[in-house]
């Protein structure tokens, strides 16, 4: 069965950063409803549509198909002494709401020189990555999939 709208699609993939290291892969198998446009980045879908099982398909993302520009508008640099304990070492989360109520997770990114360094950005923000995308298994969807656009957790 090939991959084509209305279908369940289980993947995995490898996900290699600008410099063709490796930020995640998965073995576990991630489901989506091909052609709900909810849960793939578009690129990646329009280059699964008319695979089949088992085939290997690898797609590059610019990042205006993927994870975006860099903003330096949501990185921001504050005096250690203001900054609590907890977060005072790099790979720290922090959330924080804008002013538009949006929650956003900072990272702090860098602690030297008596600052805090922390960023909103993905961290693949500002890269063209690459997606090595491995169909595992294609049936088709079921009303409820298809009406939601979201699969059940398993295939039949």
């Amino acid at each position: 069965m090939v991959v084509t709208k209305d279908k369940v699609v289980s993947l995995t993939y490898v996900l290699h950063d600008q410099h063709g290291e490796i930020f995640e892969y998965t073995d576990l198998p991630v489901y989506y409803v091909h052609g709900s446009g909810q849960g793939l980045f578009d690129k990646i879908e329009q280059a699964l549509d008319g695979h089949d099982i088992g085939d290997v398909v690898e797609v590059e993302l610019t990042p205006a198909d993927g994870f975006g520009e860099h903003d330096d508008g949501l990185v921001f640099t504050d005096d250690l002494a203001n900054v609590p304990p907890e977060f005072q070492r790099v790979g720290a989360q922090v959330e924080a709401e804008n002013d538009r109520g949006d929650t956003l997770v900072f990272v702090v990114t860098r602690v030297e020189g008596g600052q805090v360094t922390v960023d909103a950005n993905h961290p693949l923000a500002g890269q063209t990555v690459r997606f090595v995308v491995t169909i595992r298994d294609v049936r088709d969807a079921t009303d409820e999939e298809r009406q939601t656009g979201r699969p059940a957790q398993t295939l039949h």
